[in-house]
């Protein structure tokens, strides 16, 4: 199968019949064989009727249902997990992302060997200060704390080579950060393509001005783990090596004073410094044993034998074996 279109989606309704003969008209002009997944993530309106009709028409359409709202995550790691393509497109419901892409971003994997294209919304049609201008500081932030270097993490429209996305886990709501797993899991050969956005036809958007908060802390998740997460002590203790020796040589300065240079002068308690070497020293031993206690977590997690995925030639996968 060439493609698996991964379609995740809430309240989408109205939108999903024109998307479907969008994407089938792609399809049939260029002669691929592929298959369409929708993931209602627990709609309330008559999503899931819509793709029951849709898959009862089109053998190629299939569904998964959320019972709940799960989020965006959820749903692309149950898609990925399903997908059976070469190549998966991963894009949204809403109409605003133009299936006419797909040829090329399926190109770009297959001609070209990427392991992920993303898509950059140059031009987009939503509002400046609730979405432009908080995007544009997000991705920068984005930009610089992960290394990848991207325009848009956030564009819904990406694709991927298989490998990719059964090598990857997506939780919580790191689907904004899919090309920082992918870089992290060994997939650095990462592109991007400039797409055409287009102005929301139905509805309204499912995310608010919370979704850049939540994006700012999963940042700062995604930077930790993957920097610090097998050596937490190079933080922590860094941290906490730091803060007590600060500590230590405000006591140390106190000592001397009281000791040689005012000798009749007041109580070391009376002093500012005295509670600044206290809290420094036991804020620097805490850190510390926080690192240590990491490590031993760490080192203690029983060893296991992992696969990375070096080349797949006629159904055979060739494995690179790594111990953790």
């Amino acid at each position: 199968m060439n493609l698996s279109i991964v379609i995740p989606l809430l309240n989408e309704e109205e939108s999903l019949n024109e998307l479907h003969n969008w994407i089938v008209s792609v399809m049939e002009a260029n002669k691929y064989s592929y298959e369409i997944l929708f993931i209602d993530d627990g709609s309330t309106d008559d999503s899931w009727l819509k793709i029951s009709e849709l898959s009862s028409v089109n053998p190629n359409v299939k569904g998964l249902r959320f019972l709940k709202n799960f989020g965006k995550s959820q749903a692309l790691h149950a898609g990925f997990k399903a997908a059976n393509g070469d190549v998966i497109i991963t894009m949204d419901a809403d109409l605003q992302d133009n299936p006419e892409e797909i040829p090329e971003l399926f190109d770009l994997i297959q001609t070209e060997g990427l392991d992920l294209v993303s898509g950059w919304k140059k031009k987009r049609y939503d509002s400046i200060i609730s979405k432009n201008m908080p995007s544009k500081l997000f991705n920068w932030a984005a930009r610089k704390t992960s290394g990848v270097k991207l325009h848009d993490f956030n564009c819904g429209l990406k694709a991927y080579n298989k490998k990719v996305v059964k090598n990857i886990e997506v939780s919580g709501e790191m689907h904004r950060y899919i090309p920082v797993l992918a870089k992290n899991a060994g997939f650095s050969n990462i592109g991007e393509k400039v797409v055409k956005h287009q102005a929301r036809k139905f509805g309204s958007t499912k995310f608010g001005m919370e979704r850049f908060i939540n994006g700012f802390l999963d940042l700062i998740t995604i930077w930790f783990v993957s920097k610090f997460g097998k050596r937490p002590m190079h933080l922590f203790g860094a941290l906490g090596v730091v803060m007590f020796i600060v500590g230590f040589s405000f006591a140390i300065y106190l000592g001397i004073d009281k000791l040689l240079i005012n000798e009749t002068g007041r109580l070391i308690t009376d002093r500012p410094q005295f509670f600044i070497a206290l809290t420094s020293m036991i804020m620097g031993s805490q850190l510390f044993l926080a690192g240590f206690l990491g490590e031993i977590m760490v080192r203690s997690r029983k060893n296991e034998t992992q696969y990375k995925i070096i080349e797949e030639v006629n159904n055979t996968i060739i494995k690179e074996q790594y111990t953790i």
